[in-house]
């Protein structure tokens, strides 16, 4: 029949019977599944203990050449993570400290800001125009144990999560915000990456998109486009000059219209602008009625 027993916090579980022709197999399986025992950190344990006492141990006895093997030196804008047994031991030390052989390990971690290029990346901007587009990314380690502990490469997963989060965050945008927009879109790169890497112990402090390269054949749109509406306003400027230059010519019809003076005045400024280009040929406008009064003279003749 069932019966209950408190465990090791207090509570009850209920047995049920286990049959006696399969109670040895049953047995069995129970300590086949039963889960490993909780043993606590080696490392302030009796076996961490006896493996710290051994490797206090080996430097003495090899002393003084085992100084040149335990002390270890970090410059100022690096940080040495440390491990004894596997267990993390420091993560903040820099300048000259010592590592116990055997037991201990460390990993330096450069804190300075470092940057890499986004490779070309195919993008299908949202009005479905394919672009190639590159960026730079700075990026600095601001946390060293998170960096080691966290994830296995934070300097490849940043490069690889830059990537895709340039390709995801340009797909949404069309051609021309793409083009004039850059440093919105840089900024809004920015923030997404520093947000998945903080978990990482990575802070992206820029990001800067290099170039945007259109199709060939885009290119050569955009430049006909371009050039038809230079052309278009060419022309209408031409044409506005042409009004008002005409509207100048008239005026100045009618002031000379009013005194004949007027008319031989300008006619001989005009044959005194031709003589001062030292032209050898200046050619004399004559008045119609005075050929017709010649004509008429020799008919008569």
């Amino acid at each position: 029949m069932a019966s209950s027993h408190p465990n090791g916090n207090g509570s009850h579980s209920q047995l049920f019977p286990i049959p006696q022709e399969s109670g040895s197999m049953a047995m069995g399986h129970m300590r086949d599944n039963m889960p490993p025992p909780d043993v606590d950190d080696l490392g302030s344990g009796v076996v961490g203990l006896l493996l710290t006492s051994l490797s206090w141990l080996l430097v003495i006895l090899t002393l003084p050449f085992s100084l040149f093997f335990c002390f270890k030196v970090v410059q100022e804008y690096e940080r040495a993570v440390i491990f004894r047994l596997g267990r993390l031991q420091s993560g903040g030390s820099r300048g000259i400290f010592f590592v116990l052989p055997c037991i201990e390990s460390y990993t330096k971690v450069d804190l300075r800001t470092s940057c890499f290029d986004v490779p070309p990346q195919e993008v299908l901007t949202k009005d479905s125009v394919t672009v190639s587009v590159d960026a730079v990314v700075y990026y600095r380690v601001s946390n060293a144990i998170i960096s080691i502990a966290n994830v296995a490469n934070a300097h490849q997963s940043t490069r690889l999560l830059a990537q895709t989060t340039l390709r995801n965050i340009l797909g949404t945008k069309n051609l021309h915000e793409l083009l004039s927009e850059r440093e919105g879109i840089s900024n809004a790169i920015q923030g997404s990456l520093d947000i998945a890497t903080e978990a990482w112990g990575i802070k992206v402090e820029r990001v800067e998109i290099k170039d945007v390269r259109l199709p060939v054949q885009l290119q050569r749109a955009m430049a006909a486009e371009a050039e038809a509406a230079r052309e278009a306003r060419a022309k209408v400027i031409a044409a506005e000059g042409e009004q008002k230059a005409s509207r100048a010519l008239k005026e100045a019809s009618d002031v000379i219209s009013e005194s004949p003076a007027a008319l031989q005045l300008r006619y001989l400024q005009t044959l005194n602008t031709i003589s001062a280009e030292k032209n050898s040929t200046i050619v004399f406008p004559l008045p119609i009625d005075l050929i017709q009064g010649f004509m008429k003279g020799m008919r008569r003749d």
